[in-house]
């Protein structure tokens, strides 16, 4: 794997090929301009097209399922959401050498969310709150499960045990070991999900939430969404919200203590997978992945 990729079966995407690809399927657009690709994408590269446009390049085979699920899903679940999120524009099929389905979606202006920048934590914890209570009630019954949607976000806890154990060896002396895994073992014993199967966005995250003027507007990257359970959509309660604003979040999520604890072991599993995948190749990612342990680590005292 290169030093430039983060997957070893990643595929080369670079400006010269969006511009390949404009031509050949959507010449309308193939004269804009076209900027580098974001750093904060890992399953897509992403260019930004024009002033109002955005690309996403599938990096690997994995990820190229996502595109059709977001072509479908979004549009139906855009009119049900309190936040902008991006209905695609436009798919494009495999060409120019590159061998995946890939999207034309809205640019969202606005800036990616820091915590520091909010105008009013408490009010941005009410505003999540009620997108993903929104999210939840919107209709599922045509929504794709864990794995059918091509990621296991939504899925038992317990499905990611042997990964974040073997990832916990990976890391070695770079984590307390034992704690964590005391804490991962805990959320693991907490009561299974037998409610019916919801939205989840499956990525909650700062670098998916677009601000304006310190108050969110817009969720963007839904290509981890599914229907299962929704506590893996807690993580954003230790990603980006602390003290005051994190018992808001609880507050007015209203989710029972089995829930949140397991919320927490979505935020332990993916902050153990994470780091020794990105640990050399994608620094946001892995500083993110260690501010997320040190929360949960902080609140369980």
């Amino acid at each position: 794997m290169s030093a430039a990729k983060m997957h070893e079966n990643e595929v080369d995407t670079d400006e010269d090929l969006v511009r390949r690809l404009l031509r050949a399927q959507f010449p309308q657009w193939a004269d804009l301009p076209i900027a580098p690709p974001l750093k904060t994408g890992t399953d897509n590269a992403i260019f930004r097209l024009g002033r109002d446009k955005s690309v996403r390049l599938p990096r690997r085979e994995g990820a190229g399922p996502q595109i059709a699920k977001e072509d479908r899903c979004l549009p139906q679940l855009a009119p049900h959401m309190p936040l902008v999120i991006p209905v695609p524009l436009a798919t494009g099929e495999p060409g120019e050498g590159y061998p995946f389905r890939w999207s034309i979606q809205p640019w969202l202006e606005g800036r990616e969310v820091v915590f520091e920048q909010l105008a009013d934590p408490l009010d941005a914890a009410r505003t999540i709150a009620g997108f993903l209570t929104a999210l939840q009630a919107a209709d599922a019954s045509a929504g794709p499960a864990p794995y059918d949607s091509g990621t296991d976000r939504g899925c038992p806890l317990a499905d990611r045990d042997s990964r974040v154990r073997e990832c916990a060896e990976q890391l070695g002396d770079l984590i307390d070991r034992e704690r964590v895994i005391a804490l991962w073992e805990a959320s693991l014993h907490a009561p299974i999900y037998d409610g019916p199967s919801v939205w989840v966005h499956g990525d909650v995250s700062p670098g998916n939430l677009i601000e304006h003027d310190g108050v969110i507007t817009g969720a963007i990257d839904w290509a981890l969404m599914g229907v299962g359970d929704p506590a893996c959509d807690l993580l954003v309660a230790w990603n980006l919200f602390r003290g005051e604003s994190r018992d808001e979040f609880r507050r007015a999520i209203g989710v029972d203590d089995a829930t949140w604890l397991r919320g927490r072991g979505w935020g332990i599993s993916q902050a153990m997978i994470a780091l020794p995948y990105y640990l050399h190749t994608n620094p946001p990612i892995v500083e993110q992945s260690w501010h997320i342990l040190s929360q949960i680590m902080k609140d369980a005292g």
